[in-house]
C-alpha cells in the first residue's frame, strides 16, 4: 500500500468517532468489573475524607483554637489520624487493583490482537509495514491500558474530589458556594473549546509515530544492504524529515495542552480572590467564621486541582483514544480470507486438484491469472517456470488458499475448496520457500514447529530424510543449537534444510517448493534435492525452479507467462518440442559450461551450442 492510501486512511479518523471508540475502550473493562468496582469505590472513600479531613480542620479551628477547648482539639486529632490510617491503606488498595487491572487489560488487548492477526490474509501483510503493527501492538495498547486505569483513577478522584467540596460548601455557606461553582462551567467550555485541536495534533503525532517505528524496522532489517550501497545519508536526511514531522506535532499538541493549565489557573485566581472577598464581609456580619473562610479557600484549592488534573488527563486522553482508534481500526479490518459458513473439514488433500478458468489480480486492472485452468493428478509432481511476475508464486498462493480467485474456482477431490475449513488445508500442506524463516530458538523447537508432539525419534528421522542431520551434530550443541533471531547464526542453505525437515516432520498431503534451491551452492541442492525426493513420494507436488535441473524428474513441467500456460509437459517432451523451455534450459546450461569448464568469451556459438545441447540429452 502506498503511503498516500496509509495516511488517507489515517485521515478517516475524526472526531465524531471519539465516542463510539470511548464506548468501546469502558466495554474492555467489562470482564474485570469487580476489580473495577473495588478501584472506584476506594478511590470515592479517599476523595470523600479529602474533603472531611478540611471540615475537621474547619471545626478544630472554629471549636478549639478560636474558643481554646483542648478537648475539643484532642478529639478531632484522634478522629483526623485515625481516619489518616484508614486512607493509607485505602490509597495502597487502589493503587494495587489500578496496577492489576492495567495489565489485564494490556493483556487483553495485546491478545485480542495477536489473534487476530494470525487470522488476517497474506493480502494485509503486504498492504502494511510491520513497523505500523508493532506501534500498535506496543505502543498503542500501552496508552489505552493507561487510559482506562491511571486515567480513570484521576477522573475519578477528581470527579468525587469536586462532589465532596462542593457538599461541604454548601453546608459552611450555600451563598458563597453557589458562587464558586459558577467557575465550572466556564472550565468545561474550555476544555471543549481546547477538546478538537489537542485531538488533531495527537493523531498526527502518531501517525508520524508509526512512520518512524517502520523507518526503524526497515533499516535495522535491512541494515547490510543499507552499508552495501553506502545508503546512510540519504537515510539519515530522510528519517530527520520523519522526526521533524512527528516534533512539529507533538509541539503543536504540547503547546496547547500547556495553554489549557495557564486558563485554569487564571480563573482560580480570581475564584479565589471572590472568596476572600465575599467571605471578609460575610464574616463582619457574623455570617462566616475564620474556619469557614479557610475551609472555603481549601475547597476551592481543592477543586482547582482536580479541575487541572482533569484538564492533563484530557489531554493524555486524546492520545489514547487516538491509539485506540488505530487498534480497533485494526481489530475490524475483516480477514479476505475466511471459513464460508457451513464449511467443513477436508479429509484429505491426496485427490484431483482443478483450477477452472480462474481470474486473479492483486491490483484492479492488473491481471495476474487470466482464465487459467490446470488439472492435477493426486500423487502428480508439477514443476512451474516462466519469467519472474508470471504468476508461478500466485498459483501455489491460491492453491494454499492464502488468496482466493476473483472469478473461477478451485476444486479438490472435485468440490470447491472455499466449502473446506482453512485449517483443515493448511495443516495438510508443507512450503519450502526460497527465503527460509526460522523462528528464535533451538533447531529442535524449529523441526517440531509444525507438529509439537512429534517424539524425538520423528525429529530425527525427519532431519535424516531432508538430508540436514550431518550437519546438525556438527553444531556445537547439536539439535539444541540455537537458531538466533530468524536463524541468522546459520547459513541460508542450514536454514533451508532445517526447513525441508520441519515439512518432512508436518507429514504434508500436498507439497510446495518455492524457489527453495536458488540461494544455495550445488552441494547443499543435491542434499535438498535429495530430501525433496523422499518429500514427493505418494504426495501431490508444486515446485517452482529457478535452476531447471532440479525439475527434470517432474511429471508435469508447465511454462507459465503472462498468467497462462504457454508450453507443458515431461522434461525431455519439452526439449524435443524446442520452445521456450528448451531456449531456458539450453542457456543455463551454456552458462554452467562456460563456468564450470571454463569456456572463453572467444568460443564460438555453434560450439558452445553443440556441447549445452550434449549435456542437455545426458
Amino acid at each position: 500500500m502506498s503511503e498516500e492510501i496509509i495516511e488517507l486512511e489515517e485521515e478517516e479518523y475524526t472526531s465524531q468517532l471519539t465516542a463510539p471508540v470511548f464506548k468501546r475502550i469502558v466495554g474492555l473493562l467489562k470482564p474485570h468489573w469487580r476489580w473495577v468496582v473495588g478501584f472506584l469505590l476506594t478511590i470515592a472513600l479517599v476523595s470523600a475524607q479529602d474533603s472531611l479531613f478540611t471540615y475537621i480542620n474547619k471545626s478544630i479551628i472554629d471549636e478549639g483554637i478560636v474558643k481554646r477547648d483542648m478537648d475539643v482539639i484532642w478529639r478531632l486529632a484522634t478522629l483526623y489520624g485515625g481516619l489518616v490510617i484508614l486512607q493509607s491503606g485505602l490509597v495502597f488498595t487502589f493503587i494495587y487493583l489500578a496496577g492489576v487491572l492495567g495489565e489485564r487489560v494490556q493483556y487483553d488487548l495485546r491478545k485480542m490482537l495477536f489473534n487476530h492477526l494470525q487470522d488476517l490474509s497474506l493480502s494485509y501483510y503486504s498492504q502494511n509495514a510491520v513497523g505500523r503493527l508493532m506501534a500498535r501492538v506496543t505502543s498503542d495498547t500501552g496508552r489505552v491500558s493507561d487510559l482506562v486505569t491511571w486515567g480513570m483513577l484521576d477522573v475519578t478522584w477528581a470527579v468525587m474530589n469536586i462532589a465532596s467540596a462542593t457538599f461541604f460548601m454548601l453546608l459552611i455557606n450555600w451563598r458563597l458556594g453557589l458562587i464558586v461553582l459558577a467557575a465550572i462551567p466556564i472550565l468545561v467550555f474550555i476544555a471543549i473549546k481546547f477538546r478538537k485541536k489537542i485531538l488533531v495534533e495527537f493523531r498526527e503525532s502518531r501517525r508520524a509515530n508509526s512512520k518512524i517505528t517502520g523507518a526503524y524496522n526497515e533499516n535495522i532489517a535491512g541494515v547490510r544492504v543499507v552499508k552495501a550501497l553506502g545508503r546512510e545519508d540519504e537515510n539519515l536526511e530522510e528519517f530527520q524529515g520523519l522526526t521533524s514531522n512527528m516534533y512539529r506535532a507533538s509541539y503543536r499538541a504540547a503547546w496547547l495542552s500547556a495553554l489549557f493549565l495557564p486558563t485554569v489557573q487564571i480563573i482560580s485566581a480570581i475564584a479565589l480572590g471572590t472568596i476572600i472577598w465575599y467571605g471578609g464581609i460575610q464574616a463582619q456580619v457574623g455570617l462566616m467564621t475564620i474556619g469557614g473562610i479557610h475551609a472555603f479557600v481549601s475547597y476551592l484549592t481543592f477543586m482547582m486541582w482536580p479541575v487541572q488534573d482533569l484538564a492533563r488527563v484530557y489531554a493524555e486522553m486524546q492520545h489514547s483514544i487516538a491509539s485506540a482508534e488505530r487498534i480497533f481500526r485494526l481489530v475490524d479490518t475483516p480477514p479476505e480470507v475466511r471459513n464460508r459458513p457451513g464449511a467443513v473439514a477436508a479429509e484429505t488433500l491426496l485427490g484431483e486438484i482443478e483450477f477452472d478458468h480462474v481470474n486473479f489480480y492483486y491490483e484492479d486492472r492488473k491481471p495476474v491469472l487470466t482464465d487459467f485452468s490446470l488439472k492435477v493428478k493426486p500423487g502428480e509432481t508439477i514443476a512451474l517456470v516462466g519469467p519472474t511476475g508470471g504468476g508461478k508464486s500466485t498459483i501455489v498462493n491460491l492453491l494454499c488458499r492464502f488468496y482466493e480467485p476473483q472469478q473461477g474456482v478451485i476444486r479438490i477431490n472435485g468440490r470447491d475448496y472455499t466449502e473446506y475449513t482453512l485449517e483443515s488445508i493448511h495443516s495438510r500442506v508443507g512450503i519450502v520457500l526460497q527465503t527460509p524463516h526460522l523462528f528464535s530458538g533451538t533447531v529442535r523447537e524449529n523441526i517440531r514447529y509444525g507438529r509439537l508432539d512429534a517424539s524425538e525419534e520423528d525429529i530425527l528421522e525427519a532431519a535424516k530424510i531432508a538430508g540436514a542431520h550431518d550437519f546438525i551434530i556438527m553444531l556445537e550443541k547439536g539439535y539444541d543449537q540455537n537458531v538466533g533471531e530468524g536463524g541468522n547464526l546459520l547459513s541460508v542453505g542450514q536454514k533451508q534444510l532445517i526447513s525441508l525437515a520441519r515439512a518432512v516432520l508436518s507429514r504434508p498431503e500436498l507439497f510446495i517448493m518455492d524457489e527453495a534451491t536458488s540461494s544455495v551452492d550445488t552441494l547443499t541442492e543435491a542434499l535438498i534435492q535429495r530430501g525433496m525426493e523422499a518429500l514427493m513420494k505418494g504426495r501431490t507436488s508444486f515446485v517452482i525452479a529457478h535452476r531447471l535441473s532440479t525439475i527434470r524428474r517432474a511429471d508435469r513441467i508447465l511454462v507459465i507467462e503472462a498468467g497462462h500456460i504457454k508450453e507443458q509437459g515431461t522434461h525431455a517432451e519439452l526439449l524435443r518440442q524446442r520452445g521456450h523451455y528448451y531456449r531456458l534450459y539450453t542457456q543455463q546450461f551454456r552458462h554452467e559450461l562456460e563456468t564450470v569448464y571454463g569456456f572463453a568469451e572467444a568460443v564460438g556459438a555453434d560450439e558452445k551450442e553443440e556441447a549445452s545441447q550434449t549435456l542437455a540429452a545426458d
